[in-house]
C-alpha cells in the first residue's frame, strides 16, 4: 500500500516537472513585469534611478482627468477602443461559421487549400500587411490607378489618409488576417462531434442545412461561448501593432485605441509614468471584465471558464 502511495506521489511530481518550465516562463514574462507598476507612483525621468524624493503618489492618476482637454482625449480613445472591440465581439461568430462551411466542402484538396490560404495571413506581420495596403490603396496605388483608368474618378482617393470609416477598415483588415487562424479551434471541435448524431439526423430526413443547424452549431456553441467570454475579458486589449502602422496625422484621432495611446504617451511625449498609470487602470478593468465574463458563463452555461 505504501509502495502504491509513493508511486502516485512520484508520478505527481513528474507531472509537476513537466509543467515547471511553463510556470517559470509565466512568472518571468507575466508576473515579473508587474514590478514596473511602481513607475506610476514616481516622477520618473530616465535614466535617473528611483529615489524617495521622486515619489508622487496618485499624481499621475489625477493628471488623466485634470482638465477638459485630457478628459475629452481619453474619452475619444475609449470610444475608439470600445468601437473596435465591439465590432470584434459582434462578429465573433464568423470563424465558427467559416469553419462549418469549410468542413462541408467535399473536395479535400480544395478544402485544405482554402484553409491554408486563409491561415497564412496570421503569420504575416502588420508591417507587411500595411505594405500590401499601401501598394493597393495609396494615391498612386493599384486601386486609384484602376479607378482613374476606368474614368470613375479624376483625382486619387486618399483611402489610407481618410478618417472616414476607419473603424470598419481596421476591422476588415483584422478579419482578413485572423479569420483562418481563429477557425482552427472550431475545426478541432468539429472533429470531436459524434458521427452517430449526423446518421440519426439523416435517418430522420434532415437536409444538409438542417444537420448544420440542429447538430453542428449546437455542438460548437460551448467552444464559441468560452472564446466569447475570453474576448469579453480582453475587451480593452486591442493590441497596438495594427493601429500603430496604419495611424497617420489624418486618422490618428479615430484610430488611436487604448494600447496605442499608452505607447504614444510613453514614447511620443516621454510620459512614462502616465502611460504606466493608464496601463494599470486598463489591467484592473480587464480583470474586472474577466470575473464578469466568468460570472456570465456560470449564469448562461452553468460552467466556469476559470
Amino acid at each position: 500500500m505504501k509502495l502504491l502511495h509513493d508511486k502516485k506521489k512520484w508520478n505527481s511530481f513528474k507531472m509537476f516537472l513537466y509543467i515547471l518550465p511553463f510556470l517559470i516562463l509565466v512568472l518571468i514574462f507575466a508576473y515579473y513585469p508587474l514590478y514596473g507598476w511602481v513607475y506610476a507612483f514616481f516622477d520618473y525621468k530616465p535614466p535617473k534611478p528611483f529615489s524617495i524624493d521622486d515619489f508622487v503618489g496618485l499624481k499621475w492618476f489625477h493628471s488623466l482627468v485634470e482638465n477638459e482637454v485630457k478628459i475629452n482625449q481619453l474619452l475619444q480613445v475609449l470610444k475608439n477602443t470600445f468601437a473596435m472591440s465591439g465590432l470584434s465581439l459582434a462578429t465573433a461568430w464568423l470563424p465558427m461559421i467559416f469553419a462549418v462551411f469549410l468542413n462541408e466542402l467535399s473536395c479535400v484538396p480544395f478544402r485544405k487549400f482554402i484553409q491554408t490560404v486563409t491561415t497564412l495571413p496570421n503569420f504575416i506581420s502588420w508591417v507587411l500587411v500595411y505594405s500590401i495596403a499601401f501598394s493597393l490603396f495609396n494615391s498612386t496605388g493599384m486601386m486609384n490607378t484602376l479607378l482613374q483608368n476606368l474614368g470613375l474618378t479624376t483625382e486619387p482617393i486618399l483611402f489610407l489618409q481618410s478618417s472616414d470609416h476607419v473603424w470598419l477598415t481596421m476591422w476588415l483588415w483584422s478579419t482578413w488576417k485572423n479569420l483562418g487562424w481563429s477557425a482552427i479551434m472550431y475545426i478541432a471541435a468539429l472533429s470531436g462531434i459524434d458521427e452517430e448524431l449526423y446518421q440519426a439526423a439523416k435517418v430522420d430526413g434532415a437536409s444538409r442545412m438542417q444537420r448544420i443547424w440542429y447538430v453542428t452549431i449546437p455542438c460548437l456553441l460551448p467552444t464559441f461561448f468560452v472564446l466569447f467570454m475570453l474576448s469579453i475579458a480582453n475587451f480593452l486589449c486591442n493590441g497596438m501593432e495594427q493601429y500603430y502602422v496604419f495611424q497617420n496625422a489624418f486618422n490618428k484621432e479615430h484610430i488611436q485605441v487604448l494600447d496605442l495611446y499608452v505607447y504614444n504617451t510613453a514614447m511620443g511625449s516621454g510620459s512614462y509614468s502616465v502611460s504606466v498609470a493608464i496601463s494599470m487602470l486598463k489591467s484592473v478593468v480587464s480583470l474586472i471584465l474577466l470575473f464578469f465574463a466568468n460570472g456570465l458563463s456560470k449564469l448562461v452555461r452553468g460552467e466556469s471558464i476559470l
